[in-house]
């Protein structure tokens, strides 16, 4: 995070807070799932197996149309070249459109794969030469980087260098609150709000 402009982070904590917001609507619409945070998924996956439950074929789905996603968001920023970002963030918006609208028509599968796709995807905004410079729908690794330049300071080293690991975390974590209560206020709709959010970030990214 702290190689990259001030601008630039400011971004990825936003769109951090769109994942947040989008695995929380998941979360609650889906009973216990995550569309996002894989390691959840995989944890459910682990011990739906263990007894057989149909649970397994619930958080297997999401692992993999994730996996697709992301392979879908390297391919599209790939081909996009240098307006990759803009190109990525548009993506996200239309697959989380896909998902409102197929919730709406009673598909409820093919919205919770949708929004898992969108998620994959989003973390190719910030791919570069095929690896991921910042990962936007997971912060575990922002945690560790965290505490490192926590240990960092305290050792007398730089003082500020884990504030934007800590504000990749919070973000998150505040989309991840306005999603529950978007969710409750207007259902499986609050998605236009991240819809909204991804097409601005799509403007902001094209104006560079």
């Amino acid at each position: 995070m702290n190689r990259f402009d001030r601008r630039t982070r400011l971004i990825a904590v936003a769109l951090a807070g769109v994942a947040g917001f989008v695995d929380a609507v998941a979360f609650i619409q889906l009973g216990g799932f995550f569309v996002s945070f894989m390691s959840g998924n995989s944890t459910r996956l682990g011990v739906a197996l263990s007894d057989l439950s149909l649970n397994a074929a619930i958080a297997g789905g999401l692992i993999a149309a994730f996996v697709a996603g992301a392979a879908i968001g390297s391919l599209t920023g790939h081909a996009a070249g240098a307006r990759r970002r803009t190109i990525v963030l548009l993506l996200v918006g239309a697959l989380l459109t896909v998902a409102i609208v197929a919730y709406g028509q009673g598909f409820v599968a093919v919205s919770a794969a949708a929004m898992a796709l969108a998620m994959g995807a989003e973390n190719a905004v910030f791919e570069e030469d095929g690896e991921i410079r910042i990962g936007l729908t997971y912060t575990t690794g922002s945690l560790v980087k965290l505490g490192q330049k926590l240990a960092v300071a305290l050792r007398g080293g730089a003082q500020w260098d884990w504030v934007p690991y800590l504000m990749h975390w919070l973000g998150l974590v505040a989309g991840a609150v306005a999603g529950a209560l978007a969710f409750a206020a207007l259902g499986m709709n609050a998605l236009w709000l991240a819809v909204g959010a991804v097409s601005l970030a799509a403007l902001v990214s094209a104006r560079d």
